[in-house]
């Protein structure tokens, strides 16, 4: 399968695209994982886009597409690929319809997934992050054994800079400015598919029921 997930930050993307692998072997592209990964490694590219992410706020077009480009050239794509929090913006989804059409490539849908924002708001600030190895914690629902220590790796388990309320408020604000307007895009597209569900699993079920059908 060839899908693009849409949804507000917290919205359960990333969870879904993960769940969605495990069905038929595509492959899962975050451009948050890559993004963050070059901040850590302290690249050029991750230099660049730490202040916009420290702030809630997008990174350039040119830096995602050219990490899109080579991301989707690489072998593991040939199965089909879930692009999670990409595109974000009416070009980026432009750039990203010429580039498919160069590679002779097409989606097979574009799911929403709408959740309510005091849903979202409690989500993100509840989550914690290990810094040594990405895995994901809720205060609430799946905290770490020990305290701010990861079950998985031992590495320090922490609030994202990017998670405080007032940056996950602005990130709203940001995503309902730029992005939402991607979901009359790809309606107009013929491609868009819209699940109300703050269960992972419900929206998958329907993914895979709509897929089937």
């Amino acid at each position: 399968m060839k899908l693009i997930l849409l949804g507000a930050p917290g919205a359960g993307k990333g969870t879904v695209a993960k769940m969605l692998t495990q069905h038929d072997g595509s492959v899962q592209i975050s451009t948050g994982d890559i993004l963050r990964a070059a901040v850590a490694a302290g690249t050029e590219l991750g230099k660049q886009a730490k202040a916009a992410m420290d702030a809630g706020d997008l990174v350039s077009d040119d830096l995602i597409m050219g990490i899109m480009e080579e991301r989707l050239k690489e072998d593991d794509c040939k199965n089909g690929y879930l692009l999670d929090g990409f595109p974000r913006t009416i070009p980026q989804a432009e750039a990203l319809k010429g580039l498919l059409e160069k590679m002779g490539e097409e989606l097979d849908m574009v799911v929403e997934i709408d959740v309510p924002r005091d849903v979202i708001l409690d989500r993100l600030t509840t989550r914690r992050t290990c810094e040594k190895c990405n895995a994901i914690y809720n205060v609430k629902s799946n905290p770490p054994k020990e305290e701010g220590v990861c079950d998985k790796c031992g590495g320090n388990v922490v609030q994202r800079a990017d998670e405080t309320e007032e940056a996950i408020s602005n990130r709203l604000d940001v995503y309902n400015e730029k992005t939402a307007p991607l979901v009359d895009f790809y309606k107009n597209e013929g491609l868009l598919f819209s699940v109300n569900a703050t269960s992972s699993q419900a929206v998958v079920d329907a993914v895979i029921e709509k897929l089937n059908a």
